[in-house]
């Protein structure tokens, strides 16, 4: 019998475990219509060994993270017929007997059945037909146009339908780079300008040029509240996990917590005010168009150091923003994106106009756009 799918460890191991509530919601068809089964014996020296020791030991070809998700998912069945050091082994006629404690102890001569049963880690990893807006492609890179609402690499909670997914459809040979050649990422529902490698070495070659900053990336906001002081403010604040909610970025005292250095220059573009059709204001309520400089490449940079100085982005609930019935995500579009090309040298620069409804919102709020180069 074959297996259809990728095992969790042939993939990145910053991917984390699921739950069995997770890997049971997958559609059957997507496990394959076969599933590959190993037996194995425990051999007499590795008597009373932890279970998941010694199974990665008889199988090396797989990671340790991988059995101990086997175990957990009960897809570790212990069989009839074992040896004598085994005092409560699965009689004949018995229902299978799962094995679900990965510190379970092995008994000399026992039999196990591995059945494994793709992780939903490894099925992230398939092909998804989707349209990609491909600003600029050759031999190297692709320079993409990402949508709002794409989630750009697999994780729990999506692991079908990411960009990766659309990548792998694109392009087959992607399967052979990491990440199918993602060297950054936007987050969900920020929309902008991405450079994918096609290649390995060119993908190592950008992951330096990002390290050492040399990656010009501008975005453009609409942000809460009218701008006041200078137009142009940079704020050099670190950046980690909220400590009061982990599943949030905020500014941090690095003597206190864990987090970054980070660096973003704003400058003011324009201050609104939404109106009637004939001009009349709708309520005191102002906005600004913010251009975004990223100096660093933390998670939420932006997001985090906008609303830091009381300007959180339009819509952008998760750090302040309020929802308008003008945009329906974070206001927030990475619209020129700069870089020397990883294998000739040349410089590229990319501009990537402003999604439909950002615009609808610039003008609802009768912010000058025209002045934006």
């Amino acid at each position: 019998m074959k297996f259809n799918a990728p095992l969790l460890s042939s993939k990145p191991e910053a991917l984390e475990q699921v739950s069995t509530k997770e890997l049971d919601s997958l559609e059957s068809e997507d496990l394959g219509p076969d599933l590959e089964v190993r037996e194995i014996s425990v051999p007499e020296e590795m008597h009373l060994q932890r279970l998941d020791v010694v199974l990665t030991t008889l199988l090396p070809e797989f990671s340790r993270n991988f059995i101990q998700q086997l175990i957990t998912e009960s897809c570790v069945e212990k069989l009839t017929g074992v040896g004598q050091f085994s005092p409560n082994s699965q009689k004949e006629g018995q229902s299978p007997k799962y094995v679900t404690k990965t510190a379970s102890k092995a008994h000399a001569f026992e039999r196990y059945k591995l059945t494994l049963k793709p992780s939903p880690q490894a099925l992230a990893y398939k092909p998804q037909e989707m349209h990609i807006d491909v600003l600029f492609e050759d031999d190297h890179i692709r320079v993409i146009n990402k949508p709002a609402n794409l989630v750009v690499h697999p994780a729990p909670g999506n692991w079908g339908g990411t960009l990766l997914n659309g990548l792998l459809f694109l392009d087959p040979q992607l399967t052979q780079v990491p990440r199918a050649g993602i060297v950054h990422r936007l987050d969900k529902d920020t929309s902008g300008l991405m450079v994918v490698a096609k290649t390995r070495a060119c993908m190592d070659a950008l992951v330096v040029q990002i390290a050492n900053r040399d990656v010009h990336r501008e975005y453009l906001a609409i942000a809460q509240r009218a701008w006041s002081g200078p137009d142009e403010k940079v704020v050099e604040a670190s950046i980690g996990r909220d400590p009061k909610n982990r599943l949030k970025m905020a500014v941090v005292d690095l003597q206190k917590n864990s987090g970054k250095t980070a660096k973003t220059t704003f400058t003011v573009i324009s201050n609104g005010q939404e109106r009637s059709n004939s001009g009349v204001p709708l309520s005191d309520d102002e906005v600004c168009l913010v251009h975004c400089q990223l100096h660093t490449g933390r998670t939420h940079q932006i997001r985090v150091h906008l609303s830091s100085i009381g300007h959180p982005i339009l819509a952008d609930v998760v750090y302040g923003g309020k929802v308008h019935s003008s945009i329906k995500r974070q206001a927030l579009h990475a619209y020129k994106l700069g870089f020397d090309h990883p294998m000739t040298g040349a410089p590229m620069d990319f501009k990537a106009e402003l999604p439909l409804d950002m615009k609808d919102a610039i003008q609802a709020w009768s912010l000058g756009y025209n002045s934006i180069d």
